[in-house]
């Protein structure tokens, strides 16, 4: 593989200062009038903007799987083909955790039959973990890629080609599903119930 440290280090610096700025919009922001299928679709792609250029082409949210996600009750049902604040909100949230967790694992994080009033805070206070969630891998992004950057780092971590790097997010992207996966399969049990926290000999 051959890549050109110059550019990637222009991209990276790029993609760093877009996601410093970006920002899942607001509650308040999102439309509450009925919009169909087509204009939801619209909206997503405009609100969900931090994807590189090259990755747009692709279809990341379409009819088929929104419709899928409604089958399989990840979230609430269109009121007459119509969809309004509250579907937007789970889709927002559906389509940002689905590039690291499954569908049904998301389902038991996300109950699909939560109202307006009981959706609001739950999305504002995801909208604040994304932004903090983007801010920290800023930050380790930029650790790990002292190498390519140019810049002091953690010698243990940074990466001094992009192939280092992509193994390392790569690696760091499979621990983190992992994290998720197992701290959700905890839910409802106790040290008493089949909870255990045995030292790792």
């Amino acid at each position: 593989m051959a890549f050109d440290k110059a550019l990637i280090a222009g991209k990276l610096r790029r993609w760093e200062g877009y996601l410093e700025k970006y920002r899942l919009p607001a509650w308040k922001e999102i439309p509450n009038f009925g919009l169909y299928m087509e204009q939801v679709i619209d909206l997503l792609r405009e609100y969900l903007d931090y994807l590189p250029p090259e990755l747009k082409e692709e279809q990341f949210i379409t009819a088929a799987t929104i419709n899928n996600y409604v089958r399989k009750k990840v979230m609430p049902e269109p009121v007459k083909k119509k969809y309004y604040r509250v579907h937007i909100a789970y889709l927002i949230i559906i389509c940002t955790m689905k590039q690291a967790l499954s569908i049904p694992t998301l389902h038991r994080l996300l109950p699909n039959d939560l109202t307006d009033a009981d959706l609001e805070p739950v999305y504002e206070a995801y909208v604040e973990r994304h932004r903090l969630s983007a801010d920290f891998f800023v930050r380790e992004v930029r650790s790990a890629a002292g190498g390519i950057l140019d810049h002091e780092n953690d010698e243990r971590i940074s990466a001094k080609t992009t192939e280092e790097l992509i193994c390392s997010v790569a690696i760091i992207s499979g621990f983190s599903r992992l994290l998720a996966e197992k701290l959700l399969l905890l839910e409802g049990k106790t040290l008493e119930n089949g909870g255990s926290i045995e030292k790792v000999k």
